[in-house]
């Protein structure tokens, strides 16, 4: 082994965002983070993931919190650690490709908020989606680390050749370093190990691995890529560990302990701060009706969903009463993305999918096509893989016209800021601050009903018609009628 892979080997701690995405549906509130938020800082940690992936939606969406703040409260407990957050590239962290303009300005946000490992990656390995926010973040006054994601996923045209030459680009483009982003859990021990060689050999900048242990493969993958030289790898605190998380931070401390990639990190500094999220896993799975547990499951290698879409999925599943539907769901996902052309099965690609599935097992085979599905069909996300068959294309309703070349993708995308701005203003939200902009990009149905449920300012001039209307009011109950009407409207 060179000296250069006799480094102690990182570990970027996901219990703050991955690890509950993938058991408990992403519903870890930040005042369930806050007791142990200096205890995590002072561990050495690479990073800890605390922020992105479908935090930004759950937040707004569940959990009645301003993701912003919950961003500007970690920033302030975490004096030592990286914040690391996961962006979808053009995505960002919503469901479409957003103009130039409203990625760089969310980027920008971030990082003056407190993120300093932007994780980046493109659902469809598509270059040209990542760009903008690579391109942006390195431009950061705040300098923070960027990360460039190799999408990891099998099929007939996926090789460890095909990501070595993504993770050149990668490089190229400026990334400070590159993930392998195992997202499913597919990556096999002697694969890992195998790819992390070819891209040790290729470039320069430090590798990272991210794994599920949805297959069983986890630590086994990760021990295999260690011997290889990988720099970092992600693993979860034992509470949120394994089954469709991460491997065990625990056992990976105490694996690697007094061998010449050892973490030099104190596991026992770890057992309080794993006793509080074991009650906090506990407190999720009660109130929001969680499975909070997944078994190992290799046929993932076939249906390869990705760890934090299975917990989202089969909650989903419970709750319209389809449980019983859930393994022709995992037969029919693999059938969906071959004639997809074998996109990796990663956000948003993975909910479109998955959502196409589901239709399929509950109407018939493509007897209702959602929009989203034919916009990933038609080109609007990028190249798949593989071309899809203009016969395919025809038969779910999509006509060559609709088809997008590479002149027309810019035209594919979202408003830009302004728009955005100017629809917030027409909605009586006057100077909304860029935050408020930016999360109304991303999610505007859910996010104004977060205003309102949280009386974000509305324009002066409807406040000034308001405040008229009540000071004519004499009764005590009107009063209280008209304020309770106003507030639903």
């Amino acid at each position: 082994m060179i000296m250069a892979e006799m480094q102690p080997v990182k570990i970027t701690e996901t219990i703050l965002r991955d690890a509950h995405q993938s058991l408990c549906a992403t519903r870890m509130r930040i005042s369930q983070m806050l007791p142990q938020l200096e205890a995590l800082d002072e561990i050495g940690f690479n990073a800890l993931e605390a922020w992105g992936g479908a935090t930004f939606d759950t937040c707004l969406r569940f959990l009645d919190e301003d993701p912003w703040e919950r961003l500007d409260t970690l920033k302030k407990h975490l004096k030592k650690t990286p914040i690391q957050m996961l962006l979808r590239g053009q995505n960002l962290l919503g469901y479409n490709h957003y103009s130039d303009d409203v990625v760089r300005a969310f980027v920008r946000k971030a990082s003056e908020h407190g993120v300093r490992v932007f994780r980046i990656f493109d659902a469809l390995n598509d270059i040209q989606n990542l760009r903008t926010s690579i391109d942006e973040a390195l431009k950061c006054k705040e300098k923070p680390h960027v990360q460039g994601c190799l999408v990891y996923t099998v099929s007939p045209y996926h090789t460890n050749e095909t990501f070595v030459e993504l993770a050149k680009e990668l490089e190229k483009m400026g990334c400070h370093s590159v993930c392998i982003k195992d997202m499913s859990g597919l990556l096999k021990p002697y694969v890992a190990e195998d790819l992390v060689k070819k891209l040790k050999a290729a470039i320069k900048v430090p590798i990272e691995l991210h794994t599920h242990y949805t297959s069983g493969f986890g630590s086994m993958t990760y021990l295999k890529a260690i011997e290889a030289g990988v720099d970092i790898i992600d693993t979860a605190l034992a509470p949120f560990a394994c089954d469709t998380s991460q491997p065990c931070t625990e056992t990976m401390i105490e694996t690697l302990k007094e061998s010449p990639r050892d973490t030099k990190l104190d596991r026992q500094k770890l057992i309080p701060v794993s006793k509080h999220f074991t009650q906090v896993k506990q407190d999720l799975i009660k109130e929001f009706n969680l499975k909070g547990y997944f078994d190992v499951n290799p046929n993932v290698l076939d249906f390869q969903i990705p760890g934090g879409m299975l917990s989202n999925l089969t909650n989903q599943l419970k709750e319209q009463g389809m449980e019983d539907k859930y393994q022709d769901l995992l037969d029919e996902m693999p059938r969906v993305r071959a004639d997809l052309g074998y996109p990796p099965l990663v956000t948003p690609s993975s909910q479109i999918v998955g959502s196409m599935a589901t239709f399929n097992v509950m109407f018939g085979r493509y007897k209702m096509v959602p929009k989203e599905f034919k916009d990933l069909a038609r080109g609007k996300f990028g190249h798949t893989p593989k071309p899809i068959s203009r016969d395919f294309l025809h038969s779910i309703g999509i006509q060559d016209s609709e088809i997008i070349t590479d002149c027309a993708v810019e035209d594919a995308k979202e408003k830009t800021m302004a728009q955005f701005r100017d629809e917030l203003a027409e909605k009586g939200y006057e100077n909304a601050p860029e935050e408020d902009v930016l999360s109304y990009a991303l999610f505007p149905q859910v996010a104004e009903e977060f205003f309102k449920k949280n009386l974000r300012s509305i324009s002066t001039n409807k406040a000034k018609k308001l405040l008229g209307e009540l000071l004519q009011i004499d009764d005590a109950n009107e009063l209280k009628k008209h304020l309770h009407d106003t507030l639903d409207n």
